[in-house]
């Protein structure tokens, strides 16, 4: 009988699931990290929602452990690299507390704006303060979305029936989807410039952190209030306070912090500041829901092998799973690779199937190609949720097979539109093929260039103009860094004509070394690749 550790409070009704699917339960919450270590090898699933951390150390321990189950969507606390090196399945449940974590920046902005809880303060100490709280509406005013997904949708439907004009930047807004929810997509320095409010509901990733840094803040308007209930990390804190202090932001409300659980903390104290403890997702309802579904999932997962949103692992059932695996490997990279080169974000998606590959079932392969895709830019991005969130976004897919391939026995080829910028070759389409090899993933075209080669940990791409001694002066450049070629991948239209490379690599380049062969006059693009 499977066994699972309950590590943080949830509902009885999910607890109620396990038992009444046959699973053996422990419910122990507020362990110390020492105390989880010490028994975490009893147990096949672990049950989490953000006060427990599976860290390294915790799944290293974990002999028998073959999932954990977040409720909740955020993974932070969880070691996902750890957890996948050990075959564990990390889970968890994306959709359910949007409505939750949208009403309470609903509420967090109306907080700041009429500083609700100074005055709730003053009021019951008896102090009757009236004329120190003169507060300002929210109608009329412009507020700027950080992020569209989900969530942000979400608040700007609640925004709109406040009579709020709502601008929003996200790559991945499309001016279709922009149109629908009654927004209008700007770009980064515009939203600044412009809003009023701004509210962030984007995840935490190396594109997003810090997104609103010191630089970006003093860009804002005189008077913005600023609200967070999205990741700590997304916005410079110490600027924050300082802008505060100066009355360039006349209020800002956080509901989240770069470190957790803050206890202390610069901003705690200062004047029009909001502070809640990471409540987005705490309402009896969200609670419930994600309780609810996660005891679901790891109950399928442990007693059939059926995987549903799943971070590290592809969902597709227990038949399936060993003639798709190769195929959904090759679409992650293949996906993964397409998302890293457009630095832009992208309209449009196209998914060619040719051979055999055209004849299974290509839904799971297709979600595989959609996640890595999106999770270049946007963190915790799983099979179940990648579609969704693309359909949201408005980024149009489309999706043809063929059932003969000229070459390959299978062949599976991703075209991603980007914007038009003034850099053409950040421009139109990217397009990258793949097949799988005596099982493994390979590249075999590259901007309908042939290239045959492997998905290197860490590689590095250039799209350059044929030139003679660029080869050997690549080399020695990455020798002089200190730098290992492991694999070497070429391909080009014609003589003197554009040209690719795709170099495996033992370790991380010097970013001076990347930025100095990006600026060479015959390298169009150069870029470090991540699988």
């Amino acid at each position: 009988m499977p066994k699972v550790l309950i590590a943080d409070d949830l509902s009885p009704a999910a607890v109620d699931i396990f038992k009444n699917r046959g699973i053996e339960t422990d419910i122990k919450v507020g362990l110390s990290k020492d105390e989880l270590i010490a028994i975490v090898d009893q147990y096949d699933g672990l049950a989490v929602r953000s006060a427990c951390k599976p860290d390294a150390d915790v799944i290293a321990a974990a002999t028998k452990l073959k999932v954990i189950g977040r409720a909740g969507i955020g993974v932070d606390n969880i070691d996902i690299k750890a957890a996948t090196a050990k075959g564990v399945v990390v889970m968890n449940t994306p959709f359910g507390n949007a409505v939750t974590t949208a009403e309470h920046a609903i509420a967090m902005m109306f907080a700041a704006a009429r500083q609700i809880p100074a005055a709730d303060a003053g009021t019951q100490a008896g102090k009757w303060p009236k004329k120190n709280f003169v507060g300002v509406e929210l109608s009329y005013k412009t507020l700027g979305l950080i992020g569209s997904g989900n969530i942000g949708s979400r608040v700007a439907e609640r925004a709109k029936g406040l009579l709020m004009k709502v601008i929003a930047y996200d790559p991945f807004l499309t001016e279709e989807r922009a149109i629908e929810l009654g927004v209008e997509k700007v770009d980064l320095d515009t939203l600044l410039a412009r809003a009023d409010v701004i509210t962030l509901h984007t995840p935490l990733t190396d594109q997003t952190r810090n997104i609103l840094s010191r630089e970006a803040l003093q860009k804002t308007k005189k008077g913005l209030i600023l609200v967070n209930c999205a990741r700590g990390g997304l916005v410079d804190e110490a600027a924050t306070k300082d802008l505060l202090e100066s009355g360039h932001i006349y209020a800002a409300a956080f509901d989240v912090f770069a470190e957790e659980p803050a206890k202390e903390h610069a901003l705690f104290g200062t004047k029009n500041f909001v502070a809640t403890p990471h409540l987005g997702a705490s309402t009896v309802e969200a609670q419930e829901n994600v309780a609810l579904q996660v005891a679901e999932q790891m109950s399928d997962y442990l007693l059939s092998g059926a995987v549903t949103n799943a971070l590290n692992m592809p969902s597709v059932t227990a038949d399936e799973a060993p003639r798709l695996k190769p195929f959904i490997e090759l679409a992650e990279k293949l996906g993964a690779f397409a998302g890293q080169v457009s630095d832009h974000g992208f309209d449009e998606v196209i998914i060619e199937y040719e051979g055999e590959v055209a004849e299974l079932n290509r839904k799971p392969i297709t979600a595989a190609a959609l996640a890595g895709l999106l999770r270049a830019s946007r963190g915790d991005v799983n099979m179940v949720s990648a579609p969704a969130i693309l359909a949201d976004a408005g980024v149009k897919l489309s999706e043809t097979k063929t059932e003969d391939s000229p070459v390959y026995d299978s062949l599976m080829r991703i075209k991603v539109k980007v914007p038009k910028t003034a850099n053409s070759e950040e421009s139109g389409w990217r397009s990258l093929a793949g097949t799988v090899s005596a099982g493994r993933p390979r590249v075999v075209e590259v901007k309908g260039m042939p290239l045959e080669g492997d998905f290197s940990p860490v590689a590095l791409y250039i799209n350059n103009i044929d030139k003679p001694g660029f080869i050997g002066a690549l080399g020695a450049m990455l020798g002089e860094a200190g730098v290992n070629i492991a694999t070497f991948h070429l391909g080009r239209q014609d003589a003197g004509g554009e040209a690719i490379a795709l170099i495996g690599i033992d370790s991380e380049p010097p970013a001076e070394m990347t930025a100095k062969l990006d600026a060479l006059p015959h390298v169009r693009y150069a870029k470090v690749l991540h699988f």
